[in-house]
């Protein structure tokens, strides 16, 4: 394993030092945790605050999307570890303004039950908190750490729309109502070359030959839902693509949102260009597209390919609204 770190065990609290000293005008840290919270607190008055997290090794996920117009904090576990209970509240009470919060929690079991623990913390503290659980992985359902279908890249489109909207002055319960109407249409695919290598573990999560891919592989390197011979991208494109079609019915005379994600170690451009081109055999132009390294698995390379289906016009004012974050 060759990583530019110190020691193992420091990646995290040294990688929350380095972002929040690097970049003050948009986080800083909350103090005696790994969560990080917007610097400019005249933003979030009178607003319902918007936390998310989960385990490191995905940047700039998910700190890199805190700041005005996005994320109000985000709590940074150890990688690909949930962060603790008492981190996440530490989020929900510096971003509390009396109006309530609302969690954007990834459907892992781990995430999913800190987040429900911190929410009770809340409850007790009379802080109003709801959450939205995304679950927009088409590849499996009940992987190595989840029940259902887990959250990857997708989760990114629900920071950006429920941003917006509570920038905006948007209550709790309208957060609330629209994150469960926009959840259904968010969906997400991979392809992986290789796995990620956890700094603390030292060697990677899976072991593919040289010219082998696995499709449906997810951000912790868990298992996909088949294994091949590599292929040119146009190929790739055609399996990706493929599956969100049988999953979504994809129209021309819909609107779309897509994000072209990279794990780590890929080059997307090309890449981007062959699933515009396969778009066209739709007649899609995509209404907002997205090309980055936006989620990823520390070192993995391969992609993940996202569908929004956009049903409100109103949505993709929420996608095109101005932000002040690291990552976006």
């Amino acid at each position: 394993m060759k990583k530019i770190i110190n020691d193992p065990h420091d990646v995290v609290p040294e990688m929350v030092n380095g972002m929040t000293r690097s970049y003050p005008q948009y986080i800083e840290k909350i103090e005696g945790t790994e969560a990080v919270v917007r610097s400019d607190k005249e933003s979030m008055k009178g607003k319902v605050g918007i936390v998310s997290g989960g385990g490191s090794g995905h940047e700039p996920t998910h700190a890199g999307y805190v700041g005005k117009g996005m994320l109000s904090a985000a709590a940074c576990g150890q990688i690909f570890t949930s962060p603790t209970p008492d981190q996440i509240y530490a989020a929900i009470k510096a971003v509390n303004q009396g109006q309530g919060v609302f969690l954007v929690v990834k459907n892992y079991s781990g995430d999913v039950m800190n987040f429900d623990m911190a929410k009770d913390l809340a409850s007790m503290d009379d802080i109003p908190v709801k959450e939205i659980v995304v679950d927009d992985d088409i590849a499996v359902e009940n992987s190595t750490y989840t029940q259902g279908h887990r959250g990857v890249a997708g989760t990114i489109f629900m920071h950006k729309i429920l941003g917006a909207t509570a920038q905006q002055g948007a209550s709790l319960d309208e957060i609330d109502e629209l994150s469960h109407k926009v959840l259904p249409n968010i969906k997400t695919i991979a392809v992986a070359l290789s796995a990620a290598t956890n700094p603390e573990v030292g060697k990677p999560g899976f072991v593919l030959k040289e010219d082998e891919i696995e499709y449906g592989v997810s951000i912790h390197s868990e298992p996909g839902y088949r294994r091949e011979k590599i292929k040119p991208s146009k190929a790739l494109v055609e399996e990706l693509v493929g599956k969100l079609n049988d999953e979504m019915k994809l129209d021309g005379n819909k609107k779309y949102a897509f994000l072209v994600n990279g794990t780590g170690a890929t080059p997307l451009m090309e890449h981007a260009n062959d699933v515009l081109n396969k778009l066209e055999e739709f007649n899609i132009k995509p209404s907002f597209m997205k090309v980055g390294n936006y989620m990823t698995s520390i070192d993995m390379a391969g992609i993940s390919l996202t569908l929004f289906e956009i049903k409100d016009d109103k949505w993709l004012d929420y996608l095109n609204y101005p932000v002040e974050t690291i990552g976006w």
